[in-house]
Order: C-alpha cells, then sequence, then structure tokens
C-alpha cells in the first residue's frame, strides 16, 4: 500500500476490461486510496489481438471501484488514435478533476500477426504503431498541462518485444522501442516541470492479449496451446507467467514518492527473461 497515492488523481489508457493489465493497474492505484480515470475505447469490438469494452462495462467497472475503496471515478471513452477523440477525453477529465497526478499510457494492439516485414499489410502496420506510440504521445500531450508543477508521474506500458523482437510481430515490436524512446525525451524533458517519466516491459503475462496471442504463435509452429505455453515458460528463469498484480505493483511504485528519483527508465517485469535495462 503507498499511503502517498490517497487523494491523487489517476488516468489510465487501455483499463477497461478485466481481463487486462490496465484493469489490474487501475484497481492496485484505487487500492491506495487514489481517484480513478477509467479511459478506453468505449465501443466494444473483438479484431484479431484487440478486445475492447462498451462504455457500458467501462463504467461497471468504475462503480466498483469507487463503491469498493471510497474513491472519486469516472469512465470516458477515447480513441487514442484520434487527436479530438483525445482532446474531448481531456476536456471531461479537467471538467471532473481539473488536474491530473498519474497518468498510466496503457492502450495497446496488435494487428495483421503473424507477419513478416517482407507480408505485412502496410495498413494495419501503421495502425498498430499509431496505437502503441503515437497514441501514447496525443494522450501525454493533452494530459499534461493538467500535471505540471505537481510532482506527477507518468508511466507508460511499453513491452519486452521493445528489447527483444518476437517472432512475426514486426509493428508491434518497432512501436514499443519506439515508446521507449519517447519515454526518455518525455522525462528528459518534462523533469524541471517535476513530472517523472518511465516505462515498464512486462513480460509473458496472463491477460486476454496473451492468450491470443500464444494461439496464434501455436497455429504457427503447429503445437497445442498448452504446448507453447510450457515453450514459453522455459525461457522465464522463475518458469511461470506473470500476474497482472505483479505488474500493477510496479506501476504503483513508479508513482509513488518510493521512487521519486527515478524516471527515464523502462523497467522489466518478466520473471528474468530479459535479464538486461
Amino acid at each position: 500500500m503507498y499511503t502517498d497515492l490517497a487523494g491523487k488523481v489517476a488516468l489510465v489508457t487501455g483499463c477497461g476490461k478485466k481481463t487486462g493489465i490496465g484493469y489490474a493497474i487501475a484497481r492496485k492505484l484505487a487500492s491506495c486510496g487514489a481517484n480513478v480515470i477509467i479511459a478506453d475505447l468505449g465501443v466494444q469490438i473483438d479484431e484479431g489481438l484487440l478486445k475492447a469494452p462498451g462504455l457500458g462495462e467501462m463504467e461497471e467497472i468504475a462503480g466498483e471501484l469507487a463503491k469498493e475503496f471510497s474513491v472519486k471515478t469516472i469512465a470516458v471513452g477515447v480513441d487514442v488514435t484520434s487527436t479530438e477523440s483525445v482532446k474531448k477525453m481531456a476536456e471531461t477529465v479537467k471538467g471532473a478533476f481539473d488536474h491530473v497526478d498519474i497518468l498510466c499510457n496503457n492502450a495497446g494492439a496488435t494487428f495483421g500477426v503473424p507477419a513478416t516485414v517482407l507480408d505485412y499489410n502496410e495498413e494495419l502496420w501503421l495502425k498498430t504503431v499509431d496505437i502503441n506510440l503515437t497514441g501514447t504521445w496525443r494522450v501525454s500531450r493533452a494530459i499534461i498541462p493538467m500535471m505540471i508543477g505537481r510532482a506527477g508521474s507518468i508511466i507508460n506500458t511499453s513491452s519486452r518485444a521493445g528489447k527483444v523482437p518476437p517472432v512475426f510481430n514486426g509493428a508491434y515490436a518497432v512501436a514499443k522501442a519506439g515508446l521507449n524512446m519517447l519515454t526518455k525525451v518525455m522525462a528528459k524533458e518534462l523533469a524541471g516541470a517535476g513530472i517523472r517519466v518511465n516505462a515498464i516491459c512486462p513480460g509473458q503475462i496472463y491477460s486476454d492479449f496473451e492468450m491470443k496471442r500464444f494461439e496464434l504463435e501455436a497455429k504457427v509452429f503447429g503445437v497445442t496451446v498448452a504446448d507453447r505455453e510450457q515453450e514459453m515458460c522455459k525461457t522465464i528463469p522463475m518458469g511461470r507467467i506473470g500476474k497482472q498484480d505483479e505488474v500493477a505493483g510496479l506501476v504503483a511504485s513508479l508513482a509513488s514518492s518510493e521512487s521519486s528519483y527515478i524516471t527515464g527508465q523502462a523497467v522489466n517485469v518478466d520473471g528474468g527473461q530479459l535479464m538486461e535495462l
């Protein structure tokens, strides 16, 4: 429990479904007493590796967190690929809270996989990069004015894929590598404004996204999903897939004053799978 987060305002994108890492992050911050903005697409979609909730599901989550932890919450729809949509979200947030202390850029997706760089569909490549990289920039640009001077913290959800390329998923890997650099750029530019910026790089974490990935890779390699998961576990020194709460705990730590001298880092949370910076 990070008691210094009590009363803070946290915006978490891509957190509108209970099966994702974003929800675990929102729940963890709320459990620490932070008021939470549940931001997600707000339109129900189940396309490839993207599964987005409807606004009703998001409002239900907001209501449950508010009741359980006695915090203030709102749900707001946002398409991070649309400047206008992001602007409207920022206006809603400003009207409800006036300021933001913690920004978790967690929205992400991948399209067009499996594919090599030679046969990747251009539209789907650009869409993947737009959501994972440019979308983070759009949201940050809109929200940072509400954070300046408040000793704020921005946590970008990157990936192990941004450091070690996965199989046939180039656009996602490239976008996450770019996100790691964006994190460093933001950290350097915003340090004087009292805002710390870090990224988290999850490895294999149980979520609907990860399970769909295992399904796709199982088809590519001609094995069962269970076999693919078992093979992946062999690459992890701790020998298991991570839990969403283990990622959320890292985010809460980076958001709190416990990490007051940490900025510009891309922190691995992967059971030792990638033992490098």
